[in-house]
């Protein structure tokens, strides 16, 4: 057994190595910086596994505060979501551009990553090539908008269908695989995918992509500046979140949850696993082919290297950040990895090993992600 003294030494030995290895590389500020994070990540999981107490007191002493406030002052949950709303569509009126774009940016990944929670998280169809659905939204749109003037509107519905129907033909072809398997076939899928978009010039224009696509129009208006398509993007957002929380409450999520946890007694108690697994993979894909339409919308440009296997992997860890059921939980998930990397720009080259440092942290401490699983209460309409 390893003694407690020496987890804690080794742990501060791990921050002083860090932070001199780190010396050479790029000079003092990133180093302490980065030794400073990771000390402060390793001191908080310290502390929290050696003084569970202090932390239980802690959160008593908060429950007891709040109680202290009348009933009547208090904030339902409607309210609190009410201020957030508000508080998120003010936000252009404060805040620049650039802030504005990136979170334009975790807008689009809070949709991905709640069509991927539908596949992952509710039906447990590991799918390590959903990337490759986002690419057919967008170049969906793009193709159609650049060769057809179909409008950002009619794209919408146009990437979603395209999308769905390619979800619809992996899950029957994979019908029968599950973990491993499944995830080599879906890796396979975005490998062709890929490759079919750089070699098909004649209509994908190959490894140059596909400029000029359309932008959003209202009226005589196109919409162009950052505050516009911030408004696009969190109202496509804010939709996915409320459709995946009522598909969690719904028959159809408690079923996909169901073959999630055990496939054979799901069908043994009469859940259809066969067509629910196609579903989930259908309903995942299409808010991939939403996001695809929104992202060739916003840079006018489409090209293969913005859809590889990294991009699955990234919405993948937001999934698992957040907590695979939590729909909530996704939605912080794909927010914190999207503004944590713009937030550490301040330690240069070394953000990103900032970034994994505190992500590492995060999930000793929580190892079920930010999104506790609920449990599974009375279906809606049952």
């Amino acid at each position: 057994m390893i003694r407690a003294g020496a987890v804690r030494w080794s742990a501060w030995w791990t921050v002083a190595v860090v932070g001199a290895l780190l010396l050479p590389l790029g000079g003092w500020r990133p180093a302490l910086a980065t030794a400073v994070i990771i000390a402060l990540a390793l001191g908080g999981w310290t502390f929290g596994r050696r003084h569970p107490r202090a932390i239980r007191g802690l959160t008593a002493s908060a429950k007891s505060l709040a109680a202290l406030v009348p009933p009547s002052a208090r904030i339902s949950n409607r309210g609190v979501q009410a201020v957030v709303i508000l508080a998120l569509l003010a936000a252009p009126l404060t805040l620049n551009n650039y802030v504005l774009d990136v979170l334009t940016l975790a807008w689009l990944y809070v949709v991905l990553a709640l069509g991927l929670q539908t596949t992952v998280g509710l039906a447990g169809l590991l799918d390590l090539g959903y990337a490759s659905f986002y690419a057919l939204g967008a170049y969906s749109y793009a193709i159609a908008s650049t060769r057809l003037g179909v409008s950002f509107w009619v794209g919408l519905p146009l990437g979603a269908l395209a999308s769905a129907a390619c979800g619809l033909l992996l899950g029957m072809i994979t019908l029968r695989l599950r973990g491993d398997y499944l995830a080599i076939v879906t890796l396979g899928f975005i490998q062709i995918v890929h490759l079919v978009l750089v070699n098909w010039d004649s209509v994908t224009n190959g490894p140059n992509g596909i400029l000029n696509v359309g932008r959003p129009q209202i009226g005589p208006i196109t919409l162009t500046s950052p505050p516009q398509f911030y408004y696009v993007t969190l109202a496509v957002a804010l939709l996915a979140i409320v459709v995946n929380t009522r598909l969690r409450a719904s028959r159809i999520g408690r079923a996909l949850m169901a073959i999630r946890d055990d496939e054979l007694a799901a069908e043994a108690v009469g859940v259809p696993t066969t067509r629910l697994k196609v579903l989930a993979f259908a309903l995942g894909a299409s808010w991939a082919g939403v996001a695809g339409v929104c992202f060739a919308a916003r840079y006018a440009f489409v090209s293969p290297e913005s859809f590889t296997f990294f991009e699955s992997v990234v919405i993948l860890a937001m999934v698992v950040l957040g907590g695979m059921s939590s729909v909530m939980g996704v939605a912080a998930g794909a927010v914190i990895i999207v503004v944590l990397p713009e937030l550490l720009r301040g330690v240069d080259d070394f953000r990103m090993l900032a970034f994994g440092a505190a992500l590492v942290a995060m999930m000793a401490w929580r190892p079920e992600g930010l999104g506790r699983r609920a449990p599974m209460g009375r279906a809606r309409g049952a």
